[in-house]
């Protein structure tokens, strides 16, 4: 069989079981690269928003080395903003969506990042742009008092009233414009990141490729269980969270939106763990757990599932690794996300054990 039937036949089996057309699929896995990779060119940003706000901006200075379109801006006139222009593939209404749930957490005053105009959103070279004010802080301290402030974050975030307004669904990560929304769409876009890749596998690998490619398909996606507003992925600080002197803040809310708010609680715990060896932690679990319920108690459904949802993203990051690798040339040596899998279990038991059930 010719490579060029090999990858029909990956698209066809991708299109079979995402419920798309032969030509969805396809363009679900060519057009991976294109619409996740996108880094703008500085100089021409800071002449849109000085032509757009009318403000004086002297410097764009890259925020993150995995969000290249991510851009501090400083201003002459005034304090630094935050410029986030996004790949064009994303719909200036997801940007729009974002710009709705940071105006609601305003209203509700949580710690989160403020939009910097009430024209908060602009068109730029076919991406829309969104600004909000730089938040000045540093890194969440290490250990037990990070997990705190972390599950506190959560636990008051999922304790909000529900608002027509802030009702999309949320909880992917999104790098993908065309998986943004519910959980599920974390798996759906790890189930392109492995087919997009899978005629690049080779014959000493495939069966190791097939079984997490099958764990990935029958992953528990977290439907049914109790909902809430999400942050999508308040793990990783200083990207998703800072220190501001009034206080932990939460940041990058592309992410966010209604889904069941154990995604977001799920990796939280996730990342509690020892990584050498692979062992739960019990002091930053029960961090994590007496902050968190102090303003939401989980179900029993909920506690239950953890385990299985705590996969959820780890499965997503696992195959964007093998993705990346395979697209390099590389071996994929990443694993360490998905194994062992008693750790998910043990993990999950002592996070039961700390709501006491």
């Amino acid at each position: 069989m010719t490579k060029d039937a090999s990858f029909k036949k990956v698209v066809r089996r991708h299109a079979e079981e995402t419920g798309q057309r032969y030509v969805e699929a396809l363009t679900d896995l060519e057009g991976l690269g294109a619409r996740m990779d996108h880094e703008p060119v500085a100089e021409r940003l800071l002449a849109h928003l000085r032509d757009h706000y009318g403000i004086d901006p002297v410097a764009a200075t890259k925020l993150s080395v995995h969000k290249t379109y991510v851009f501090r801006i400083d201003r002459k006139d005034g304090d630094p903003w935050v410029a986030r222009a996004f790949p064009p593939a994303r719909p200036r209404a997801g940007v729009e969506g974002d710009a709705a749930i940071l105006g609601f957490l305003e209203q509700q005053d949580y710690p989160a990042e403020r939009l910097a105009a009430d024209d908060a959103i602009s068109d730029f070279d076919g991406s829309a742009v969104l600004v909000t004010r730089f938040v000045e802080g540093g890194q969440l301290p290490d250990g037990a008092a990070k997990f705190a402030m972390m599950g506190e974050l959560l636990g008051r975030l999922h304790a909000l009233p529900y608002d027509d307004s802030v009702s999309r669904p949320g909880g992917a990560s999104g790098e993908d414009p065309i998986h943004e929304g519910a959980p599920r769409q974390d798996l759906l876009a790890a189930l392109s990141f492995l087919d997009a890749v899978a005629t690049k596998v080779s014959d000493t690998e495939r069966e190791r490729f097939e079984r997490l490619r099958e764990r990935v398909r029958s992953a528990d996606d977290g439907h049914g269980l109790p909902e809430g507003l999400l942050h999508g992925n308040l793990l990783h600080a200083p990207d998703h969270a800072v220190l501001s002197e009034q206080g932990p803040v939460a940041i990058n809310w592309k992410a966010s939106g209604r889904g069941p708010r154990l995604a977001d609680f799920a990796y939280l715990i996730w990342g509690t763990g020892s990584w050498n060896p692979r062992r739960p932690n019990q002091e930053w679990i029960d961090a994590a757990v007496q902050a968190y319920r102090r303003h939401v108690e989980p179900t029993d459904d909920e506690l239950d599932r953890l385990e299985a949802v705590m996969y959820i993203r780890t499965l997503y990051l696992a195959c964007f690794g093998y993705r990346r690798a395979l697209t390099k040339g590389q071996t994929f040596n990443e694993w360490g996300f998905l194994v062992p899998r008693e750790y998910f279990r043990s993990t999950a038991a002592a996070t039961r054990a700390a709501f006491g059930r």
